[in-house]
């Protein structure tokens, strides 16, 4: 099963320095029918306007994970952790029992990013926070776990639940494959480019809910990178 989500079916909100698609139920946003799938809780679309970005604020118990589509986002938190993350690059903060952090976009352009929420297996963990470049070359034409917190996931970026964020870079008329186990949800979103995944034509920034697929093959109908959530019910 694929559900097809438009990206311009999605909630959204536009703060003017932010503008924000929601695939799932989020702040000012709220559809019953997608409070989430499986254990994946938030994909947002964020648009961040140069020198802007979101002031401190807390969370807990909430695997958060940032993937940078275009620009750059700079961190700071309430463990003295402080970073910046490139566009292709990836930062996790597992919020744990709890934390404060802020993002903000300090560059001269328009910063784009995808944040994912997870719930955690575990609640009350102690809170951490890391970032990874994962340069594209190294995941084109196939899927590369960014981040994960399944046993053998070795290099990726790790998570304190039963889950993993893969991403991979297609030329037109490239294809690449993903197992699914029984039994997962996995969520697909094209950050760039027109794919077609088991014959489900999707646009850029369109959603795509899968369940019961064993196989899940993508061919890209134009240059496209791809970001991909495999999660536990």
């Amino acid at each position: 099963m694929i559900e097809r989500r438009p990206f311009d079916r999605l909630g959204g909100a536009d703060h003017s320095w932010l503008k924000a698609k929601h695939h799932f139920s989020f702040a000012g946003y709220h559809e019953p029918a997608r409070m989430g799938w499986g254990a994946l809780r938030v994909w947002n679309d964020d648009t961040i306007a140069p020198h802007t970005g979101f002031p401190p604020h807390p969370h807990s118990d909430m695997e958060i994970i940032t993937y940078v589509r275009e620009g750059a986002i700079s961190h700071q938190d309430s463990l003295g952790n402080k970073g910046r993350t490139v566009a292709g690059d990836v930062q996790v903060m597992s919020a744990g029992s709890g934390i404060t952090h802020a993002e903000y976009n300090m560059e001269d352009e328009t910063t784009r990013i995808f944040q994912i929420w997870i719930i955690p297996d575990a609640h009350g963990q102690a809170p951490a926070w890391g970032t990874r470049p994962f340069p594209k070359g190294e995941r084109a034409g196939r899927f590369v776990v960014l981040a994960s917190g399944i046993a053998g996931d070795g290099d990726a970026l790790p998570l304190r639940t039963d889950a993993r964020v893969l991403g991979a870079t297609l030329k037109a008329g490239e294809t690449a494959e993903y197992a699914m186990a029984t039994g997962r949800y996995g969520y697909l979103v094209p950050a760039s480019g027109a794919v077609e995944l088991n014959g489900v034509k999707l646009e850029a920034r369109d959603g795509a809910a899968i369940r019961d697929e064993p196989v899940l093959r993508v061919t890209a109908l134009e240059d496209a990178e791809l970001v991909l959530v495999d999660v536990a019910a």
